[in-house]
């Protein structure tokens, strides 16, 4: 249902903390913009939400942190920079403000802008299913309205009297139903008949200096007993394709070295047999590129042991494509390995790694329940996910804005 604007131009600020929300955040200005054409955007964003005509008031690098000890230790800067924000949204008074997911910064952002009378969404819900249900109450508190990505968060957000809205997931338009690994190894210049492993092992500067070498180590012992193996590393950036290279060098590859790429994440996926990445979004993409894969990751031992001890965790599970499987009645088996923490071993990630690679009919079976859960992402949406989001923000946008 479209909606559009009566009187004057709305100003709607949004906010995003890391790359994952500025693709979100850019597709979204560029929905609202649809609806909104004279619409002015403020607020925190990095290249694609600026290309799409916000105004950036902070460097979003600031936001974009990793684990408890590296929060603590930028604490100060955070909340002054919090500060500066919230002061300068409640003097401009935006017809709405939306917080993209990074929720430890952002949140805080929209409850104080709230209480001084704005409106506020918070789109991608925090994941409220494996980290504490009651933090529903919390974020109800900051957010009018909470967008989600998935469809078992809005009956946890009904439970705790919060309006939350499936809007479905960005990834699941991007990919599609049936994935084309040929067409991907030929845009990558890899052999059909090769068996092929893609490698991530995170996108942040922390995370590969954390996770690169036990990935890294692991795939190249897949290639020493699996001699035809290609395997293909997509690197985030230049940066992260240099300190790739480098971690390959130190320990060289037998045969054919990786095809270390910048960018090339999704035909990475598309073009494998098997998939080895870090838990997070990436195995979502992984997922809906209906590939096999193995989870692994860990945090720094401070961050864990913060974790354990305030028993934040309310899940067994991890990666993302198991908790879909079980909130879509697949069972509570794993659906795919997941090797955490102190599991996150160079052997343990070779040998899930190599029985996958192995067993065909596994393999078969894990892609089928793949295309199940896509289904599931898209629900019965018509329209992109963005235009969804849009849709949910603009009825926020009152009196300016009529169905």
């Amino acid at each position: 249902m479209a909606t559009t604007r009566t009187t004057g131009s709305p100003v709607i600020a949004i906010l995003a903390g890391e790359e994952s929300g500025d693709q979100l955040g850019g597709d979204l200005i560029a929905a609202l913009r649809r609806r909104f054409p004279d619409a002015r955007f403020v607020g925190i964003g990095g290249s694609r939400m600026q290309a799409q005509g916000l105004d950036s008031w902070f460097d979003m690098r600031e936001l974009s942190l990793f684990g408890f000890a590296e929060v603590i230790k930028h604490l100060p800067r955070l909340l002054k920079l919090r500060r500066a924000l919230v002061r300068r949204l409640i003097a401009l008074r935006p017809d709405v403000v939306v917080g993209i997911d990074a929720p430890d910064f952002n949140l805080g952002v929209e409850e104080r802008v709230r209480r001084a009378g704005l409106r506020t969404v918070h789109y991608v819900s925090p994941s409220v299913w494996a980290w504490r249900e009651k933090r529903a109450e919390k974020i109800g508190r900051a957010a009018d309205r909470v967008l989600c990505l998935f469809p078992m968060e809005p009956p946890i957000y009904a439970r705790h009297k919060v309006d939350a809205r499936f809007v479905g997931h960005p990834l699941a338009d991007r990919f599609p139903l049936v994935a084309d690994r040929i067409a991907a190894r030929v845009r990558l210049g890899l052999p059909q008949d090769a068996p092929v492993l893609a490698v991530l092992p995170g996108s942040r500067r922390s995370e590969l200096e954390r996770l690169g070498p036990g990935f890294l180590e692991a795939a190249r012992k897949v290639a020493e007993a699996i001699p035809a193996l290609r395997a293909v590393v997509p690197a985030a950036n230049a940066t992260a394709m240099t300190t790739i290279e480098q971690m390959i060098a130190r320990a060289p590859f037998p045969g054919v070295p990786p095809l270390v790429l910048q960018n090339h994440a999704h035909d990475s996926m598309l073009a494998a047999d098997v998939v080895l990445l870090a838990s997070g979004t990436a195995t979502l993409e992984a997922m809906l590129a209906k590939r096999p894969m193995v989870v692994g990751y860990k945090v720094s031992p401070v961050s864990y042991r913060i974790a354990r001890l305030m028993n934040m965790l309310k899940t067994d599970v991890y990666a993302l494509p198991n908790i879909l499987a079980r909130a879509c009645g697949l069972g509570r088996e794993r659906l795919v390995p997941e090797l955490m923490q102190d599991d996150f071993t160079t052997e343990k990630l070779t040998a899930a790694t190599l029985e996958l690679l192995r067993d065909p009919e596994r393999r078969g079976n894990i892609v089928a329940a793949f295309e199940y859960l896509h289904n599931a992402l898209r629900g019965s949406l018509e329209g992109d996910a963005a235009d969804h989001a849009a849709e949910a923000i603009a009825e926020i946008i009152t009196p300016h804005a009529t169905p």
